[in-house]
């Protein structure tokens, strides 16, 4: 079957792989009918996360029928089109019993590198490195999904794809920022990064009863989407006073909550960013954490702080004084997608939620490669490129 291949940084070439077989009672095979870039294939693309080998198959956001399923398999059958959760859980262990999905015990074959680099193990993703398990991802004809009943959900037929699409990733991350970030009615929320997570972050925060949702970022296109589709006001900035305009928006104090969209790769106006550019390439630091370092100088004293965006190591100047001083609650996660994609489904079908609009630039698998490079440059006003296989 045909597939994207990681071939090296900053290299990807659609080329020939195995098709997937049923390993374990659970699995089920789904044939891929859409998937999509996620910002943070771009750290893999990059080389800021070195665990790829050649001919690793990316791909973790997809919707897809099912072809084939396994002897356990009691929820889903051949013909079913269904949404499968980015990260892979067995809903077996403790982790899982807590709906903390992404946590899980059992979804990552390969623990021994994450348990090196941060104590303990994440669960497993689809395409997304050996550090998270190895697993083939989905930019490709045919994929394998472990725990099937568990990760796989079947879409409403009011649902169309390229709507339930997003719930596989963008949507339930975006959702669980606003959600674990603690948003409640008639708090004052910013977002860092308006793309599709950072706009599912604010949608969410938006239904979820905020007072005042603020998304900042520099591209225009993204804002305008902001503004049409998700009810949340907009700061540039490359032209706004963020720190100003954030205090000015909410009663002098800072936002309740302050959401981290953005990730390893962010980018600022300034000589801060020269600096934090060269500490990463130079390997004295993975990450550049400068919207993370402004969502914690800009929330309010006893306010939260959500990391959503994709972190791999170690940051240098991390403001710990404000975070202990000012006493802000900081938490982080990979999306605990089986926790939401149901309700996400529902709002979907209700019109609550639209995601088509991050579907930017639609195109076959073979022009893939384009499609990554469009994105990654963000090129045509790309949010998203969608490939069809």
């Amino acid at each position: 079957m045909k597939a994207l291949q990681w071939q090296g940084v900053n290299k990807l070439a659609v080329g020939q792989v195995p098709d997937p077989e049923l390993r374990n009672p659970g699995d089920m095979i789904v044939r891929v009918t859409r998937t999509v870039t996620c910002g943070s294939d771009l750290h893999l693309l990059g080389g800021y996360i070195p665990f790829m080998q050649k001919g690793d198959v990316l791909g973790h956001e997809f919707l897809g029928e099912v072809v084939e399923v396994g002897p356990d398999v009691r929820n889903h059958r051949i013909g079913d089109r269904v949404v499968v959760s980015s990260f892979i859980s067995c809903g077996n262990c403790w982790y899982c019993d807590q709906k903390l999905y992404s946590l899980c015990d059992n979804g990552n074959t390969n623990p021994a590198i994450t348990e090196t680099l941060w104590g303990q193990a994440p669960s497993g993703c689809f395409g997304y490195s050996h550090a998270m398990g190895g697993n083939a991802g989905s930019h490709a004809e045919y994929i394998r999904v472990p725990f099937a009943d568990v990760g796989a959900f079947t879409v409403p037929d009011a649902v169309s794809d390229e709507r339930a699409l997003f719930a596989s990733d963008s949507a339930s991350t975006g959702w669980m920022g606003a959600d674990l970030g603690g948003v409640k009615p008639g708090d004052v929320v910013a977002v860092w990064g308006a793309g599709a997570v950072g706009q599912m972050a604010a949608r969410a925060a938006v239904l979820l009863g905020a007072d005042r949702v603020i998304v900042i970022d520099r591209l225009d296109d993204r804002l305008g989407q902001v503004r049409q589709h998700t009810g949340a006001e907009t700061l540039h900035y490359e032209r706004d006073d963020v720190a100003g305009e954030l205090r000015e928006r909410s009663g002098g104090r800072g936002p309740d909550v302050c959401i981290e969209a953005v990730g390893m790769e962010a980018h600022a106006p300034g000589p801060h960013f020269g600096y934090d550019q060269i500490k990463q390439q130079l390997r004295l630091q993975t990450d550049r954490p400068i919207a993370v370092r402004e969502a914690i100088h800009a929330c309010r004293k006893g306010g939260s702080v959500f990391v959503l965006g994709v972190f791999a190591g170690f940051v240098d100047k991390f403001p710990l004084g404000a975070l202990m001083n000012k006493g802000l609650t900081v938490r982080g996660a990979q999306m605990h997608g089986q926790r939401y994609i149901p309700m996400l489904l529902d709002r979907m079908a209700k019109g609550e939620l639209v995601t088509e609009h991050l579907a930017t630039h639609v195109m076959p698998l073979d022009e893939a490669p384009e499609g990554y490079r469009m994105f990654k440059e963000k090129e045509d006003g790309c949010v998203r490129a969608v490939f069809i296989p």
